[in-house]
């Protein structure tokens, strides 16, 4: 064990010194120094509760999810039941009392009916229901109600979609390490470090960027649209910009083009107006059904829609063939460079509300980092005086091995782009702490094996031997524990246990491994005849 040919040094050193310089530059960053821009950079980033920064809870719209449920499964049984063979002709569909209910035209297809629906549901996980309760009612009469436990399922796949578009938006505002959470089942808890100011994003989370390209329906009375009043299977949709002072536009409600199909949106000015517009590019599915739809329709307006309001109402001079398109409106850049974000990370697909927000300042952080500090410095200088009284030259390899493994912490963190917050604080110091454990079991155990008449050689290799076990068993407790708070924690949690772990890690290397090192070569170097321990 105490045998470490020059390679083998080579490898520990360079591990050591790769960490500990990785911790440079934010060790520069806390003294208010400048890093070299030359050179690389690899920073702490603080959390929110240290850097401050911006903390906003949204509440998704649980009602809409049913909705949009109900309207897609009126859809599906459309398309499903025409192109059975042969078609099933049925009668206007229904969706009120939440239910999608229609008559069989003829009754002889009803049980044909029903076995092509069936394949529209699907089990609700692991409940054993399905999604859908699928009824015949009067003989021909269908009736499709969704069950509670696919309510359910559909409410926490669309959270689970909400939750990613944020993440990917708030990532495409260049901050960095937001804390982006699910709290119960209809809430996501946001919290981005450094972020004075969250009215942009604000907006750019309240904004659904629902896109959708839909038919006019020119047979629309202006007279009954002043009314509310829309032909069947059409809808009511506003302008988006009120000063228009244009009618609401009647468009069809079913069919169109739905904007979850695009590859790319990007802000930019038009070259003959210099006003600010979004182009955008659709995938080959979607490109060939918007080629399809302007072949289908030269000569007709179709509505641009974004979030239920009406950006433009083009007339198709003639067929769109390239898979892009150019979106118009009342746009300034900023704007029109938010809904190209919120375009390109995919449209929520449930409504998102702000129920919470609160503006973090700094200076509770830097009160925390600044005691925190001072713990660490006190904490730290009573420990080494501590180890140096009690065991001499070895209280010497011990606190070098505690500076290297609070560079090497400091490193690794930085390096892997790890968030600092309170409670990371808090594990640093824990971590430091217990660092020296591992240096006092070696030391007595040393001691032990001395006093039992041992040589100093085999005292100093059976120390580190027996030692080594009972302190891979404990760190490894120590492991299994910051592992079931990072998987089952969140936030703060999970940035103690990341400490922890990194600190367990750095902490047996340094306390076991260099230490080691270190006595090997000086016993080899010295020969000494006996230990002050």
């Amino acid at each position: 064990m105490l045998d470490f040919p020059r390679w083998k040094q080579a490898w520990l050193w360079f591990i050591t010194a790769a960490c500990a310089l990785a911790a440079l530059p934010s060790i520069f960053s806390v003294a208010g120094l400048d890093w070299p821009k030359a050179l690389p950079d690899p920073r702490i980033n603080l959390g929110l509760d240290l850097a401050g920064g911006s903390h906003i809870l949204l509440e998704a719209n649980a009602d809409q999810v049913r909705r949009q449920r109900l309207e897609t499964m009126e859809e599906d049984v459309r398309a499903r039941l025409r192109q059975a063979q042969p078609q099933i002709r049925i009668g206007d569909i229904s969706t009120k009392d939440g239910a999608v209910s229609f008559m069989v035209a003829d009754p002889a297809q009803v049980d044909a009916a029903r076995e092509q629906l069936q394949t529209l549901t699907s089990g609700a996980q692991l409940t054993g229901q399905r999604d859908w309760d699928l009824q015949v009612l009067d003989g021909n009469r269908i009736v499709m109600t969704p069950t509670e436990a696919g309510v359910r399922q559909a409410i926490n796949q669309a959270m689970e979609t909400a939750t990613e578009v944020v993440r990917k938006r708030i990532d495409a505002l260049g901050t960095r390490e937001p804390t982006i959470i699910r709290q119960g089942s209809d809430r996501i808890v946001v919290q981005v470090p450094g972020l004075k100011d969250p009215t942009a994003l604000k907006n750019l989370l309240g904004q659904t960027a629902k896109l959708e390209f839909k038919m006019v329906d020119q047979t629309a009375l202006p007279s009954d649209l002043a009314q509310g009043i829309v032909p069947p299977g059409d809808e009511l949709v506003p302008y988006a910009d009120a000063q228009r002072g244009s009618a609401p536009l009647a468009v069809k409600r079913l069919g169109g083009i739905k904007g979850d199909q695009l590859t790319n949106a990007q802000a930019s000015n038009d070259t003959q107006t210099n006003a600010a517009v979004v182009n955008i590019t659709f995938d080959q599915q979607g490109g060939a059904k918007f080629a399809r739809l302007t072949t289908e329709n030269v000569g007709k307006p179709f509505a641009i829609i974004l979030d239920g309001k009406v950006l433009s109402a083009p007339v198709i001079e003639e067929p769109i063939l390239g898979g892009t398109a150019r979106i118009s409106g009342s746009f300034t850049m900023e704007s029109a460079n938010q809904l190209a974000i919120a375009l390109r990370s995919g449209a929520l697909p449930v409504d998102l509300k702000v129920v919470e927000e609160r503006t973090v300042g700094p200076d509770l952080g830097a009160d925390s980092i600044k005691k925190g500090m001072i713990a660490f410095g006190i904490g730290t200088l009573a420990l080494m005086l501590f180890m140096l009284a009690t065991y001499g030259r070895f209280g010497v390899y011990t606190n070098l091995a505690l500076v290297l493994n609070t560079l090497m912490i400091l490193g690794i963190m930085a390096g892997i782009n790890t968030t600092l917050t309170l409670p990371g604080i808090a594990g640093f110091v824990l971590t430091i702490g217990a660092a020296v454990d591992a240096n006092v079991l070696i030391n007595e155990r040393i001691r032990e094996e001395r006093a039992r008449g041992r040589k100093v050689v085999q005292a100093v290799e059976m120390g580190y031997k027996e030692a080594s076990r009972a302190i891979f068993d404990a760190n490894i407790t120590n492991v299994i524990a910051a592992a079931l708070m990072f998987f089952f924690g969140s936030g703060p949690v999970k940035g103690f246990a990341v400490v922890l772990v990194i600190g367990i890690a750095t902490s047996v290397f340094t306390a076991v491994t260099l230490t080691r090192m270190w006595v090997a070569l000086w016993l080899r170097r010295a020969r000494p005849a006996d230990l002050v321990l």
